[in-house]
């Protein structure tokens, strides 16, 4: 049960992240367009964001291995997309009023509305292959289930927002929707992991202090 709500949570934290960047180019585009210039601008920042989510909630984990730790992480990204509809008029044209409307602004705006919800969700990946693990030869396994679920949410979530939801709804109430999405996230995982370190809860292996054995 624990697992499969960990599982879930990846999947849905997937399909938000990459939703939401084909909900950004709708923002973005008012001011900047919808070519080439502005896409670029969407997955270099999500990579990048990406990236730093990926370094930071590995080194995170490690040092603070508790679900709350991720669990804020996830809730902090809700927080933050649920602030943009009111604010992201204001900061598009101040970026476009203060830098035109190069290549430079582009990659601002892009940075200003998807790097911090980015960064916080992509620490989730790495934090959930801490909190699957249950032993040391079982990892390369969790991890790729990790990452492979992850990837599976990032399709279901552009396919799903790009023809279902952006032509029903629109680019505003979808951000709500999302950081309604990632709070319910962040409740259900601690509730499927406790507030009791990592290490704990999955670090050990099936016999208690088993997975500690060191060869002598």
């Amino acid at each position: 049960m624990r697992a499969g709500a960990v599982y879930l949570i990846v999947f849905v934290v997937g399909g938000v992240l990459m939703g939401f960047e084909m909900v950004g180019s709708r923002f973005l585009y008012p001011y900047f367009g919808g070519g080439i210039a502005t896409w670029a601008a969407l997955i270099s920042t999500v990579l990048y964001a990406l990236a730093i989510g990926y370094f930071a909630g590995g080194a995170v984990v490690d040092r603070y291995p508790s679900p709350i730790v991720i669990a804020a992480s996830v809730g902090l990204a809700a927080l933050y997309l649920f602030g943009i509809p009111a604010s992201v008029d204001a900061a598009m044209q101040a970026i476009l009023d203060a830098w035109g409307y190069g290549a430079g602004a582009a990659l601002l705006a892009a940075a200003v509305l998807l790097t911090p919800p980015v960064c916080l969700l992509g620490m989730l990946s790495p934090a959930a292959v801490r909190l699957l693990i249950s032993e040391a030869r079982s990892a390369g396994r969790t991890a790729g289930a990790v990452y492979g679920v992850s990837a599976i949410g990032n399709v279901a979530g552009t396919l799903f927002t790009t023809f279902v939801l952006i032509p029903t709804i629109g680019s505003r109430a979808i951000t709500y929707w999302f950081a309604a999405a990632l709070a319910l996230c962040a409740v259900l995982l601690l509730a499927a992991c406790g507030a009791r370190p990592a290490a704990q809860d999955f670090g050990r292996g099936p016999a208690s202090g088993e997975g500690d054995r060191r060869p002598q």
